[in-house]
């Protein structure tokens, strides 16, 4: 089993993803199954517990208040609403609950009520993640204390196209968060957006920094850009699907302990293409209606994209107590930028 590097240098990044698609495929195949089982796939549910009105001007997010998107803006979910949606995902096949909120940093009580929250979904035997917005030291002790398994706070980019994306918080501010999600002792799912406009050097840019981090995300969201109406990013051109596979190959070749998964952005890929990433190392998904405020394919369509292609769910995080997954998204935090508003747009 190959070492895992936090050294790989922009030009070897970029030189992965100039590869022939079909030498770069069999490269990130042959990672992902050294790693993990090739027919697992992990499903994890996500439910916007707290919607709209975030103060940040994230291009790609819809629960911006920033802009006219038609998201309204809700109030904290109480205990007992969450826990139905949760038992309904349980029952769905989901392993993981992931819950965001649009937050750009939430108050010491607002995190007082969501480690409620969590408590109460860690009991019925889920794993548990959540996408909160900037956390201090002393909130993300608070979220371990209460069972939270993941944290997620993705970059969204690449340093130098950040400032073209998002002006209300630095790429430091994220670093700083993933910081202190990691001295808790909570494991880290953290991605970013593809499609948003950014060069191929850009995306290398965006992996590269994943890689460098300290420990590898347990999970790597990688995010295709949902074009949402209303928002700067709504008129942009669709990234070519085959970028979009390679991006995720060469996630899994950097980072081949961790889980990778589909996300937002899912309800526009062909099967084809599901197939194409599945082969390409991506062994997670969001599973369900809904992504926090855009679509998301059904469980029904789901199980049977399954059962076509042979894989099962993954119960559970069966990677090792190092790793967990990398989860690739294709638009947001827990999923896509940093924020609760992020978290699939």
């Amino acid at each position: 089993m190959a070492e895992l590097r936090h050294d790989w240098t922009r030009a070897e990044v970029l030189a992965l993803f100039d590869l022939p698609f079909n030498d770069l495929l069999a490269q990130a195949h042959a990672a992902h199954r050294a790693q993990h089982d090739a027919n697992a796939v992990q499903v994890s549910t996500l439910l916007s517990i707290k919607t709209g009105g975030c103060p940040e001007d994230c291009a790609y997010c819809p629960q911006s208040a920033r802009y006219d998107t038609g998201v309204q803006a809700h109030k904290l979910m109480s205990v007992e609403a969450v826990l139905e949606r949760a038992r309904a995902a349980k029952a769905a096949g989901a392993s993981r609950f992931c819950m965001g909120a649009a937050w750009r940093a939430p108050k010491d009580r607002e995190v007082a009520q969501v480690a409620e929250i969590v408590s109460a979904v860690k009991a019925l035997g889920l794993e548990t993640c959540a996408t909160l917005g900037m956390l201090s030291g002393a909130q993300a002790d608070t979220l371990k204390s209460a069972g939270l398994d993941y944290y997620n706070h993705n970059l969204d980019s690449a340093p130098e196209f950040y400032a073209e994306i998002i002006h209300t918080r630095q790429y430091q501010d994220r670093l700083d968060t993933l910081q202190q999600v990691r001295a808790a002792g909570m494991k880290t799912c953290c991605g970013g957006i593809v499609g948003m406009g950014e060069t191929r050097a850009q995306r290398a840019g965006l992996l590269q920094v994943l890689a460098s981090l300290p420990e590898h995300p347990h999970s790597v969201p990688i995010n295709r850009l949902v074009r949402v109406a209303g928002t700067p990013l709504a008129g942009s051109a669709e990234l070519d699907p085959f970028e979009f596979v390679r991006t995720i190959a060469v996630a899994r070749v950097l980072m081949p302990a961790s889980m990778v998964r589909l996300s937002a952005g899912r309800a526009e890929m062909s099967d084809e293409l599901q197939a194409l990433c599945f082969f390409a190392g991506a062994n997670s998904i969001f599973h369900g209606e809904k992504l926090l405020t855009t679509g998301n394919p059904d469980v029904a369509h789901d199980q049977a994209l399954f059962a076509r292609l042979g894989l099962h769910a993954l119960h559970g995080d069966t990677a090792s107590d190092a790793h967990a997954h990398i989860e690739l998204d294709a638009t947001a935090d827990c999923c896509v930028g940093g924020c609760g508003c992020d978290a699939v747009a």
